[in-house]
Order: structure tokens, then sequence, then C-alpha cells
């Protein structure tokens, strides 16, 4: 009986042996695949960063974009996605790069950056960003870089932040204050007007408050929605933002709003939801 009992010991023994054994071989071997692809993910970083230190940015954005997709547990991943935002906007302002989003135009006579812009849906602000004008003077036979593709907004409330979308793509995150209560509507609506320094009118006291008032918490930019009364703007409290704070308007910080105020036309469309 004694010497049953050692031998089913012995054979309990072995075997848990084995299974810790094999239970070893396995983490080792995942962490042998992880340092490998860390190892791999950071030789597409550093290609990726010399790339565009030789203003190879579509390369560049390529490798960073490898990276994105294909090594989601690398440790700067957060910073692999700031730097694709940060290319794309290199890219739409860059005045020599064309993608499948942009053209160059030619000049014709009797053209205004205003027809041009109206043209090709995009806005004079971005024309002149792009092709470095200091003025809207334009002369016939110039080539233009102009971006055609259109932009869409998505806000997400939950998180506070405002996509910046081409197709399937985000081009730019931005964080925003929204409503407070949960006050800023859901839905898809449309910027149906701009405006540089908006008048400030509370219908709560019946005051109008100017442009250059520190009391506007407007800011330096409105863009209005299809929806009385809502917008996005800029803002006199850039503290508030990434937090619910506002009576139901999309609030950034003066100077995104003032980039977004140059790639958004009128008639763009913009999706909030919770």
């Amino acid at each position: 009986m004694n010497k049953r009992l050692i031998i089913i010991v012995v054979v309990l023994t072995l075997g848990l042996g084995l299974f810790i054994s094999k239970g070893r071989k396995q983490s080792s071997s995942t962490i042998v695949e992880t340092a490998t692809q860390t190892a791999s993910a950071r030789k597409l970083f550093e290609q990726a960063k010399r790339y565009a230190q030789d203003n190879e940015l579509l390369l560049s954005k390529a490798l960073y974009q490898d990276i994105l997709n294909n090594h989601p547990d690398y440790p700067q991943i957060q910073d692999v996605q700031e730097k694709i935002e940060n290319l794309n906007m290199n890219i739409i302002f860059s005045p020599t790069l064309i993608t499948d989003a942009s053209q160059y135009y030619e000049v014709k006579p009797g053209d205004t950056l205003i027809k041009i812009a109206k043209k090709f849906n995009t806005t004079v602000g971005l024309i002149k960003k792009i092709n470095m004008l200091k003025s809207t003077v334009i002369h016939p036979r110039r080539k233009l870089k102009i971006w055609t593709a259109g932009f869409s907004l998505l806000v997400d409330k939950s998180q506070n932040i405002l996509l910046l979308n081409y197709e399937q793509e985000t081009i730019k995150t931005y964080v925003v204050a929204t409503g407070m209560n949960n006050s800023t509507p859901v839905g898809n609506f449309k910027i149906v007007n701009k405006l540089v320094d908006p008048v400030w009118f509370r219908s709560d006291v019946g005051a109008v408050v100017p442009s250059d008032s520190p009391e506007n918490i407007l800011g330096s930019r409105w863009m209005g929605f299809d929806i009385d009364g809502y917008g996005i703007h800029g803002t006199t409290k850039p503290e508030s933002i990434g937090s619910q704070a506002t009576k139901g308007c999309i609030r950034m910080k003066n100077e995104e709003v003032e980039e977004l105020f140059m790639l958004i036309p009128v008639g763009a469309e913009v999706t909030i939801i919770n």
C-alpha cells in the first residue's frame, strides 16, 4: 500500500514538473516574441524619424502607420499616434506634396480665391496657408495646390474630444469642452455659418458682449450648427478644456479653433455621440 502511494506521488510530482516546465516555456516564448516585436517596432520608429527629418513625409507616415496597425503594444504607441497626426497636418500644408486628396490648379483670368475655394469646397484660409499667400491677390497661370477632399468632424462627449476626419482616417484629435449635465445635443449636424471674433448675444440677460470683452466666452472663432444656438467656438477659459463645462456648445482653445476654422468650410458635417 505504501509502495503504491509512493508511486502515485512520484507520478503526480513528475506531471506537475512537466506542467510547470511547459508553462515556463510558453511564458519564455511569449516574452521572446514580445521583445522581438518591440525591437522591430523600434527599428520602424527610428527609420520613420529619419524619413521625417529628410522631409519624406509620406514614407515616414507609412512606417508610423505600420507600427500603429501591427504593433499596438509598442510602449510609445501614443507618441506614434501624435507623430502621425503631426505628419497629416504637414502633408496638408506642404505646397509641393500632392496626394489623392489634393491637386494643382492653374489660376485662370477672372479667378479669385473665393471662387476657387467654392469650386473645390475648401476655404480661402486653407488655400492661402498651403500656398504661403500673404494676400488674396492671385495672377493667371499661377499654380496653386488645392486640398480637394472633404473633412468631417466627430465629437465624442464621453472623452471630450473632437476628431478631424477625412474619409475613414482621423487627421487630428483635439481635446475640447462639452456641455454640463449632458447638454450638448447628440446627432448629425452641419456647419452653416462661420464668424471671426464673434459677438456674444447673451439670451439669458438680453445683453450683447463685444468680441474684445474678457466676458465673451466665444473666444476668437464661431462655427454655428444647423440647430439654433449651438456650435463650435473658442474660449476665454482654456483651463476648462477637457471637461464638461459649457452650456451645450463645443469649446476649444483659441489657437486650435482658429486652425479648425481655416480647414472646415461651411457645409461640413458634424457628428456628436455620447
